[in-house]
């Protein structure tokens, strides 16, 4: 694999290494609930899909088009959420909820490997690992809508995400990706412990 420079070696894009920087800011924004974590993550979107279709990583690109979207629905809700209750009104997923979002990271999962292995037999070659690729498609998009609903749950869902994506980017070669993602897990508990505080302090108001 080619890259814009090298680091010990190893080749590195350019657009990998500010999208994940983009992609870390995005995540300490959303610890601290901050509205500014949306149009970070839709920069970092752009930056990392440049960066997929370089290393020829269709899932990951087509997961940066699905964070765009998203970054969009997730900017306007905390933006009229914050506008309505007076600040980010965290909570945990309710029980409707939370089956919902693994239903639709299984279901998603398997018929979106499904599309791409079979696109794979017709030549097209858009993944090389379908079924990983899938997951991490379908799982940060789960991810990041549950995100946008404010739901504790999400963080959890980058977890999971995080234990199939790092050692996917690293024999993709996006060495800065595999790395980032390593940072995410670390972040994503300070998240989950700084939202749950949030979230206990809110609850423990009389209303």
């Amino acid at each position: 694999m080619s890259g814009d420079f090298t680091v010990f070696g190893t080749p590195v894009y350019w657009t990998d290494l500010i999208g994940n920087i983009a992609a870390l800011a995005t995540v300490v924004l959303a610890m601290r609930r901050s509205v500014w974590t949306w149009p970070v993550q839709l920069t970092g979107a752009v930056l990392l899909f440049i960066a997929s279709i370089n290393a020829e990583i269709t899932g990951n690109a087509l997961k940066q088009v699905l964070f765009g979207a998203l970054a969009v629905y997730g900017w306007y809700k905390w933006t009229k959420g914050m506008r309505d209750d007076g600040g980010l009104a965290v909570r945990p997923a309710s029980t409707k909820e939370r089956s919902a979002l693994i239903g639709a990271m299984v279901v998603g999962t398997v018929a979106i490997a499904l599309l791409f292995t079979w696109l794979n037999s017709m030549d097209l070659h858009i993944s090389w690992a379908p079924w990983p690729d899938a997951y991490i498609f379908v799982g940060s998009a789960v991810a990041t809508f549950a995100q946008g609903r404010a739901l504790l749950d999400f963080w959890w869902i980058w977890v999971l995400v995080d234990l199939v994506g790092v050692p996917l980017a690293f024999t993709s070669g996006l060495v800065v990706s595999g790395v980032v993602y390593a940072i995410f897990l670390v972040l994503v508990i300070l998240g989950f412990r700084s939202w749950l505080k949030q979230y206990r302090a809110t609850a423990a108001v009389p209303a």
